[in-house]
């Protein structure tokens, strides 16, 4: 399965498929709790299982904030 992980520089990494996706992410020293797995167009959760021949993209879940007036930049 190929992992396209943008955290945030763009990097592709093949791993082995057929098992949770909080597995591989572990595997590859990701925390599982700040990113968010997307499949196509569809969001993945950590006890789904990917499979072989795959493409997935790695997003990080933490953004950049809201500055300091807490309005929009």
């Amino acid at each position: 399965m190929k992992l396209v992980l943008r955290l945030p520089e763009r990097k592709e990494v093949e791993v082995k498929g057929d098992r949770p996706l909080k597995e591989i992410l572990l595997e590859l020293g990701l925390n599982p709790e700040t990113v968010v797995v997307i499949r196509g167009e569809e969001l993945l959760t950590l006890d789904e299982r990917v499979g072989e021949g795959e493409t997935l993209e790695v997003l990080s879940a933490i953004s950049g904030g809201w500055g300091e007036s807490g309005h929009g930049v």
